[in-house]
């Protein structure tokens, strides 16, 4: 009898695990997203006590919007007054690419539009921790002919194409996510632009081949700063559309189609008036920022992607990329911060377009400091002036204490009392600053009649050029820090303690295995 309930108890089990299989559509991602632990993490307390204070509940609908320039991904969550509001901002740890839209397959840009994430999209077995697909292409890309597949947001700070971010950041956007699906939204909107679209922004990259489609999505990015709505996406005349209405005499909603040509609609007036007043003032900013000349950003093709200032900071030779930094918060600010997540040892920081940085203009500032790789130049500089001073004045300019630039054009400096504070050291005494201390106090007012045999010691020193070489290169890198400001401030950012994870992707999760 027992055995005979439990096998109906049992057959009843599988009928029902059968008919939701069925309800959802034989859906294999919510079976594995019911059994995964990475994907089934609850929200942290922190952004459930700022749903509280913001007056939102846990399962409301989100809406997420993504900044290269600024590298930053927003969490927008509506509140129980119907608006969105924003609950937290993410620094994004890497992105690819340059700004603008992505264009074709292998092109490693990150994607630029509008684009919806469905639960189909979120992928709880990521080979990157956790990822949702960004929907890329959609039905805009595809009528361009824009290529390319599998573009995410995800975890692991690492991008080929994608929006990287760390294990910890992608696992909250991710719960956020899976909540609103909880509470019935079918999909989330993804909004992705090259930067915040104001109108500092605009002047700055007027010039750039990709300010009419820019100009064309900051038209939705308008309608939801006024409205506070996710605006409602609609594509025809391979443009975008925002909350496109039917028109009064219609009697059903008009069909859109990427690539024909429009149907009849509207825009809502109180929308659309609210979007022109906002373009209106954008404009008229926008003008006065052009007409007293305002640069323009220098495009830099060179340079893949950039990742946020804070985990530029933790990173040995870190650099934000195409990234741009916050005024008053540098690397070397930012270095005792403590970073939103693991960085895995792996993340590779854009690498600096050497090639734009020596096209410049010498009154440009290039987008990343290159300290300059001249130091062999200057012992063949230093060889004619070797006629006026003595022994230590010679060793002292081999040593790279002066410069060699200004002693073929400029007199030596005469001996004088005010001489003297420059031989005291700013930091504690090393090896070279006691050597360079040595010279300085006895070149200038030495008695050179006592080293009359010495000029031929001198004489002789160039007979053995490998000897003097091998100390300059070993003593000069030392000395940069001293000689200018710029280069001093370079090597402090470079030198900074790194807070980097030396372990591999693998080991950092053995143990949830």
């Amino acid at each position: 009898m027992i055995s005979r309930s439990l096998a109906r108890a049992l057959l009843a089990s599988v009928a029902l695990l059968t008919a939701s299989v069925l309800l959802t559509g034989c859906d294999t991602d919510q079976v594995s997203l019911a059994t995964n632990a990475k994907a089934n993490q609850p929200v942290p307390p922190k952004l459930l006590a700022a749903m509280v204070e913001k007056n939102m509940d846990l399962q409301s609908p989100i809406l997420v919007r993504l900044f290269k320039q600024e590298a930053e991904l927003e969490v927008w969550k509506q509140a129980r007054n119907g608006q969105f509001a924003l609950l937290k901002t993410y620094p994004i740890c890497r992105w690819s690419g340059d700004l603008g839209p992505k264009v074709r397959e292998g092109d490693r840009q990150a994607p630029e539009g509008f684009y919806s994430i469905n639960p189909g999209q979120m992928n709880p077995q990521s080979a990157y921790y956790l990822s949702f697909n960004t929907g890329y292409p959609n039905a805009f890309d595809k009528a361009l002919g824009r290529t390319g597949s599998q573009l995410m947001v995800h975890g692991d700070c690492s991008s080929r194409g994608c929006y990287a971010m760390t294990d910890e950041q992608i696992a909250e956007i991710y719960s956020l996510g899976r909540e609103s699906f909880f509470g019935g939204q079918k999909a989330f909107q993804l909004q992705a632009y090259p930067f915040k679209m104001t109108p500092v922004n605009m002047a700055k990259h007027r010039n750039n081949p990709n300010m009419p489609f820019w100009k064309m999505i900051k038209e939705g990015y308008d309608h939801f700063e006024v409205t506070r709505q996710e605006p409602k996406v609609d594509f025809c005349e391979k443009k975008y559309v925002f909350d496109a209405a039917k028109t009064p005499d219609a009697k059903r909603d008009p069909v859109f189609d990427a690539s024909a040509k429009c149907p009849a609609y509207v825009i809502p007036e109180e929308i659309a008036s609210a979007v022109r007043d906002k373009d209106a003032r954008d404009q008229a900013e926008y003008n006065k920022l052009v007409a007293k000349g305002t640069p323009m950003a220098r495009m830099n093709t060179g340079i893949d992607g950039g990742m946020n200032k804070i985990f530029a900071s933790k990173i040995p030779e870190g650099s934000t990329g195409l990234s741009e930094n916050a005024e008053g918060s540098t690397l070397e600010m930012l270095a005792m911060a403590k970073a939103p997540g693991t960085i895995p040892g792996h993340v590779n920081p854009p690498k600096p377009n050497l090639d734009a940085v020596a096209a410049a203009p010498a009154n440009q500032e290039p987008v990343v400091a290159v300290s300059a790789p001249a130091a062999t130049t200057r012992v063949a500089a230093a060889a004619p002036a070797e006629k006026s001073g003595g022994f230590f004045s010679n060793l002292g300019r081999k040593m790279g204490l002066g410069t060699a630039d200004t002693t073929a054009t400029t007199p030596p400096p005469q001996a004088t009392a005010s001489v003297a504070p420059v031989a005291a050291p700013a930091t504690p005494p090393t090896a070279t600053s006691r050597l360079k201390a040595a010279v300085t106090r006895f070149v200038p007012g030495r008695d050179t009649t006592k080293d009359a045999p010495k000029p031929a010691v001198a004489a002789a020193k160039p007979a053995e050029p490998v000897k003097p070489d091998t100390r300059l290169a070993a003593t000069r890198p030392a000395l940069k820090p001293s000689v200018s400001d710029g280069a001093s401030e370079a090597t402090q950012i470079m030198g900074a303690a790194p807070v980097v994870s030396s372990n591999s992707f693998d080991s950092r999760f053995g143990a949830v295995k």
